[in-house]
């Protein structure tokens, strides 16, 4: 379950995440964060290739900070964080975390993804179902564009995030995606 691990890694995600009907947002911009779909189709449908970095991946208690109502503070989760790429662009970072309860059966897989992309597999699952989504706002100073800027990433604007629980036979996990500063998400064109 445990990988080599990006020198960075982890990034992590400390915000405090709020109703999507915070934050004066574009209806562009808004699409892309309360877009229901699997986010790896769509960003794939806008690129001609798309690929998945593996920054890291390890077991740690849950955050208080991270915890919702079905992932509590202190909880053993596995942590995965990755880059997702179209084109060879950086378009959004994640960070999954999966209880370790729901690591048995066919959810063992989850934890051996590698550079494999978890929302494929989410959303090819017919058991998925998806709570709600939160959003955020990430700032330069944030964890996430301390990331950008050690990636030679400029930042010359907020970066937005959602995150979602997803429940997958019943188990639950958190993914939480920035949408990076070149991401289609910023762009009115598309």
């Amino acid at each position: 379950m445990t990988t080599s691990q990006h020198p960075l890694f982890p990034i992590t995600l400390p915000t405090k995440w709020l109703e999507p009907h915070h934050g004066d947002l574009s209806d562009h911009l808004k699409n892309w964060l309360l877009d229901k779909s699997s986010l790896t189709a769509r960003l794939k449908k806008h690129s001609t290739t798309f690929r998945v970095e593996l920054l890291g991946q390890q077991i740690e208690p849950c955050s208080a900070i991270e915890a919702n109502k079905v992932i509590q503070p202190g909880e053993q989760v596995l942590v995965r964080e990755v880059i997702l790429y179209c084109d060879n662009v950086p378009q959004v970072f994640a960070r999954s975390l999966i209880p370790l309860t729901s690591l048995t059966g066919e959810e063992q897989q989850l934890a051996n993804l590698g550079t494999r992309p978890l929302g494929q597999m989410l959303f090819n699952s017919p058991s998925l179902k998806r709570e709600g989504i939160e959003i955020s706002c990430f700032k330069q100073s944030s964890s996430v564009g301390n990331l950008c800027n050690k990636l030679g990433i400029a930042i010359t604007h907020n970066l937005w995030g959602r995150r979602s629980v997803f429940m997958l036979e019943n188990k639950p996990l958190m993914v939480a995606e920035v949408f990076l500063p070149a991401s289609f998400a910023y762009q009115f064109n598309d």
